[in-house]
């Protein structure tokens, strides 16, 4: 295959990505990848399903996702031509690679971005009752797509200010949860809020462990996003000093955000009184009698989804860049605006999301519909992830001496890609078990048929 990346010039010219996002974008992008809308509306489930043990399940997948990005980190400084993991993906194991990672990787965010644009409407609802659900998704789409479009710099402050918002409600939420515990506050249902709420009610595997393990689906796209960081790697001012920084801090994140989080809901509301459809972060605020907290909530759950589907119009628009960079997507998502912006392939993204969103009203459970999303994301970014690591043991055993004048190497390298793998496939043995999660599991390989179906298409050309 022709090697089509750029050049370290193009990366400060017109005919390459810019290098336009500073320190403060890149920490701040990474929390924002870290937290998403698995963790605000999503944890209610997790914890009905497995109760307390659901901590153990985000810190166990927390764990194996920050060795993904290390080995992301690494091949990402081992060539400062990679623009992402699609680029190192093709060049360590072949064009095909480049292709299947690529459009998966399009697919997942496109599939995300339909959930999260249209939970957007839904939340504005509460503003704006009677408000056209159609004209308030199109909206969104619409000024989504104008932001990306007017220049880079303007994604990375639209993620810094989201990913502060959720902080602030994250740090709010902990903060309150502490104080209730400290003063014995009244739980729901009787009792008072403390520490031994946790485990006082059957211990930390009340539902077993086949509680435990049904936990994991909605836990893995909580996490869906981590790799964020490296599909902005073409677009850092200084990456062998800013992607290792975020990159290292993710495991005290997964601890700040997501086990404390979950071990103060459950001390101030015993786990078996969490209701799986209603967003725990709801119920905390509500329960302190705070007069404007369904529209403080609101406002923070609808900046995490906007966030997310910023996110997702961001990745979809690179990926089709690098792709069309590699001759296996149309030319003309190679192209970029006078700011340095992939603008056909934003706008060929935001149309897709259009596309879908019919998709979501044609069946009228819109909760099943959501599972069977982001069941199907969580399969596919797993996939990406695999890629990842495939990528790093090929680099380990061609590239030798690459790898011994890292800067960033991977701890214990090939030994943790195959513990990593092995947890992927356990995953999803995992989702075998549950009737949602098995259909959308057993529809999932359509895609990658329809993917080989057009390869093979394009090396018959």
């Amino acid at each position: 295959m022709d090697d089509t990346r750029s050049t370290p010039a193009e990366n400060n010219d017109q005919h390459g990505l810019r290098r336009n996002l500073h320190n403060r974008h890149i920490q701040l992008m990474a929390i924002g990848g870290a937290i998403g809308t698995g963790l605000f509306m999503g944890s209610g489930k997790s914890i009905f399903l497995a109760g307390p043990s659901i901590i153990f399940a985000y810190m166990i997948i927390g764990f194996m996702l920050f060795f993904v990005m290390r080995a992301m980190g690494e091949l990402l400084l081992s060539d400062l031509q990679y623009k992402s993991f699609i680029d190192f993906a093709a060049d360590l194991l072949g064009p095909w690679a480049g292709y299947f990672t690529g459009w998966t990787y399009w697919f997942c965010w496109i599939v995300t971005g339909i959930a999260e644009v249209v939970a957007i409407s839904a939340y504005l609802q509460l503003w704006f009752p009677g408000f056209s659900v159609w004209l308030s998704t199109l909206i969104c789409v619409v000024v989504l797509l104008t932001l990306n479009i007017v220049a880079v710099n303007l994604y990375g402050e639209m993620e810094f200010w989201f990913a502060i918002i959720k902080i602030i409600a994250i740090i709010s939420l902990i903060i309150t949860g502490i104080v209730l515990v400290l003063m014995h506050f009244p739980s729901p249902g009787g009792g008072h809020a403390a520490l031994s709420n946790i485990w006082h009610y059957g211990g930390w595997f009340p539902k077993g462990i086949s509680g435990f393990l049904a936990g994991f689906q909605i836990s893995v796209f909580a996490f869906v996003g981590i790799e964020l960081v490296g599909s902005a790697a073409a677009e850092t001012r200084d990456p062998l000093k800013l992607l290792p920084r975020a990159i290292n801090a993710i495991p005290l994140r997964i601890i700040m955000f997501y086990v404390c989080a979950l071990i103060v809901i459950m001390a101030v509301t015993p786990w078996q009184q969490v209701v799986a459809d209603r967003s725990p972060f709801v119920e905390m605020f509500m329960l302190i009698g705070l007069p404007a907290a369904a529209s403080i909530v609101n406002f923070v759950v609808l900046t995490s989804a906007a966030s997310s589907a910023n996110s997702g119009i961001y990745s979809t628009s690179r990926m089709l860049y690098g792709l069309a960079r590699q001759r296996v997507a149309h030319r003309i998502f190679g192209k970029l605006s006078p700011r340095a912006v992939p603008t056909h392939s934003l706008c060929f993204s935001c149309l897709c999301l259009l596309g879908g969103v019919a998709l979501i009203y044609l069946i009228p459970d819109v909760m099943t519909v959501f599972t069977l999303v982001t069941t199907v994301a969580a399969i596919l970014f797993m996939f990406v992830w695999t890629i990842i690591l495939c990528s790093y043991l090929v680099y380990r055993k061609q590239r030798p001496a690459q790898h011994a004048t890292s800067v960033y190497k991977m701890p214990l390298g090939p030994i943790m890609c195959w513990v990593v793998m092995a947890f992927f496939i356990f995953v999803l043995v995992l989702l075998t078990l549950q009737d949602d999660t098995r259909r959308a599991l057993m529809a999932t390989p359509l895609w990658f048929v329809i993917l080989a179906i057009g390869w093979w298409q394009r090396r018959n050309q």
